[in-house]
């Protein structure tokens, strides 16, 4: 059986002063709802709950089971975890009986303790199953995607999820290789990677991408994040922030044009007769954009590509509805 609280796998809450400052916990904010989308190995969670006021409260979510396990060790009655995506987040904030909340974290990046332990299947690092399940109670393991996958498809997801040029070259060898025996474990498709990608990233392994790519498709990473992003918003009260920390492009840009379709609505043609008072009106301003700094990354590596992007929900945006008493 895995120790988890061995040291290797501890994990560094990224950003973690930032984020929660981000999120503004001052005065009679103090005393408000929030959520922890992300908890992770619950740094911000905790962080959090110690700048918050005796009636405030935390919701958190995650899909992990291990993370489930790590927030039901937490006993304080302002925190309540959810087993389940923050996509989830209209229907389970309801079933909560909260309806409006003060302000919103999702810290996107994978925990240190998923990657290093072999038995997920998320690192090529270590030889294990190939599950990469963020949730092992639902959907198919990498490896059943792999077995039954069309090449086209493979090449599809390798190739937009991983942005990985050589994704023609290694669909292929995938499917080649499965007509001859399983893939089942990270060492036998990381060689299988390795012996088809001809050139290499300067520091960097040639399955990196490859791995990504599955990971991000089995979770549904992408489409849990432009749903949960509406939907966060839509839960917002006037005045609160969104936190968001991404950890690559692909997440950095739906999150960067999420925010930017608040703050710039399109405006209708200059030369109808529209009042100024009837013009769109901006639903959100932009707060921060931040990176780690250079000590943070220096004492934790795996922080170097994080970006935090922060907005804040104005007034005279539409009503989601008022938080429940």
């Amino acid at each position: 059986m895995t120790n988890l609280s061995a040291p290797q796998f501890q994990h560094r809450t990224v950003l973690l002063d930032e984020a929660v400052e981000a999120l503004d916990l001052c005065g009679a904010r103090a005393q408000g709802i929030y959520v922890d989308g992300t908890f992770g190995r619950g740094g911000h969670s905790r962080l959090i709950l110690e700048r918050l006021g005796e009636g405030a409260r935390l919701i958190a979510f995650d899909k992990d089971l291990q993370a489930i396990a790590t927030a039901q060790q937490i006993d304080d009655p302002r925190f309540q975890i959810v087993h389940d995506s923050f996509a989830t987040m209209t229907a389970s904030l309801a079933a909560c009986g909260v309806e409006q909340v003060d302000g919103i974290l999702l810290d996107l990046g994978i925990s240190s303790p998923q990657v290093d332990d072999a038995a997920r299947g998320f690192s090529f690092r270590n030889d294990g199953p190939l599950d990469m399940r963020m949730d092992t109670t639902r959907g198919l393991s990498a490896a059943q995607w792999l077995a039954t996958e069309t090449e086209q498809t493979l090449e599809k997801v390798i190739r937009e999820y991983g942005e990985e040029r050589f994704a023609f070259q290694i669909a292929k060898a995938i499917v080649a290789r499965r007509a001859v025996e399983p893939i089942s474990s990270t060492r036998q498709l990381a060689s299988l990677v390795a012996s088809t990608v001809k050139t290499r990233e300067k520091g960097k392994d040639p399955a990196t991408r490859t791995f990504q790519a599955i990971r991000i498709f089995i979770n549904s990473e992408l489409e849990d994040l432009e749903i949960g992003l509406n939907q966060a918003y839509s839960r917002l009260a006037p005045g609160a922030r969104m936190v968001v920390i991404s950890f690559h492009s692909l997440e950095d840009r739906i999150v960067k044009r999420f925010f930017a379709s608040k703050v710039h609505l399109e405006q209708p043609d200059r030369r109808l007769p529209i009042r100024a008072v009837d013009l769109p009106q901006p639903e959100m301003k932009l707060i921060s954009k931040m990176k780690p700094s250079a000590l943070e990354v220096e004492n934790n590596p795996r922080s170097r590509s994080a970006v935090m992007r922060v907005a804040q929900r104005l007034p005279q945006a539409p009503s989601g509805g008022t938080a429940a008493q």
